[in-house]
This record gives structure tokens, sequence and C-alpha cells, in this order.
């Protein structure tokens, strides 16, 4: 393979050590994700449908590829967390790809993708990488590719400042959710909390005056609904 198409993909020493972890039983992330692109695609067989204009379609592959991937893995005895890693790559392995229709994703669209991949976001985009080429093969283009690798590099490093963003400081709990605004202790409590963890990434707020207000604000909207 040329080079210089390998040499364009994001490297750094925080994805070194990233991909060095130990999972589970002591396997490490790199080995599971090697084992995850072998079975991202498992259920594309079954599930594999033409349009009536003649488009191929494998609607459903991700949620029935992680059920067979689960039985396999299971009986080849993985641990329960190295099999949930897989799982979640093999899930949620079209992602990257839907985070935006025209240029780079949204900063929400970023938390929001994070939020649901968790520890394995970072993981899912070398396996989207590792997708783009595989199935290109001969054919790829240079400039999808290009447009790939510069989606990836800049999730990445959004969900860097994110993480810096939001990590050393929560500007409201659940005790003031429910002293403040006198909401019960329950669903509702997280929903708010969620709502303002994602305008901190997203950096519409920055102060805990700001995150008050937005939850007084969401709670009067809700109330006039």
């Amino acid at each position: 393979m040329n080079q210089e198409i390998l040499r364009s993909i994001p490297c750094s020493t925080m994805l070194s050590d990233h991909f060095d972890e130990e999972i589970g039983t002591g396997s490490k992330r790199g080995a599971l994700l090697k084992l995850a692109a072998l079975l991202h695609d498992i259920a594309k067989p079954q599930t594999k449908t033409i349009d009536l204009d003649g488009r191929t379609r494998f609607l459903g592959h991700t949620h029935e590829g992680a059920v067979m991937a689960n039985l396999i893995l299971e009986r080849l005895r993985f641990s329960r967390r190295e099999i949930d890693y897989i799982l979640t790559l093999i899930k949620y392995h079209l992602r990257p790809g839907q985070m935006s229709n025209t240029g780079l994703p949204t900063r929400r669209a970023i938390y929001r993708y994070f939020r649901d991949t968790e520890d394995t976001g970072i993981d899912i985009l070398f396996l989207s990488l590792a997708d783009h080429l595989a199935s290109r093969g001969p054919c790829l283009d240079i400039q999808d590719w290009q447009n790939h690798v510069k989606l990836v590099d800049y999730v990445i490093k959004q969900h860097e400042q994110e993480h810096n963003l939001i990590r050393p400081i929560k500007l409201v709990n659940g005790h003031d959710l429910i002293d403040l605004f006198a909401i019960s202790p329950g669903p509702q409590v997280g929903e708010l909390l969620e709502m303002v963890r994602e305008a901190q990434a997203t950096n519409e707020i920055k102060t805990r005056d700001q995150a008050l207000s937005l939850i007084r604000q969401q709670l009067e909207n809700r109330h006039h609904v």
C-alpha cells in the first residue's frame, strides 16, 4: 500500500498509549481492535437486500453482527469486558460517517458520539479508517480518503478540548437541582445534568450561573408545553 496513505493517519503518543491499554484479562486495545475489524461486517451476507433501483443495502447488519460476534467470542472464552468492547465497536462502526452530512461535524455531534461510544470512541474512528481502505481497495479515491482522515483527526482533537472543558469543572450536580429547583429525584435530574454537560462541551456555557439559567429556562419551557 502507498506509504503516503498510511502516513496521513493520525499518530501521537497519546494514541499509542491508548491502544496499548489492557482490557479485561490482558488483551490490549490494539489487538482487540483488529479482531473487531475481522468481525464487524459478519452479518452482511444475511442482511443483504437489493432495492428496485439496484442499490445494495445491509440494513441491521450492525445489530445482527453484534449478536453473532457475541456467540463467537463467548465460545472462544473471551472475558465479558473484552466481548463488550468488541460488540460496542461493531454496533457503532458506522457512526463516524453519520456525524456530518457535509464538512466537519459540529461540537454537539462530537459530544453525542463520545457520549454514546464512551471509551471506545477513538477505537471506532480507527476502525472506520481501516474499513474505508478495505472496502475501496485499489479503487481508493485519494480525496475521499483525505477527507475521512481529516474528519478523524478533527474529531480526536475536538474530543481532547471537550475533555478539558468538562472534566475539571462540574458546574452543577443533582443536589443543586433538588435543592434549588425543588425537583424530585428521578430521571429528570439526569436529563437536566446531561443537558448542562452537552452545553458545556459545546462551549455554550462556561459558568455555574449560566448552567442554572439554562436549567431554569428548560424547566419553564416544559411547564408551558
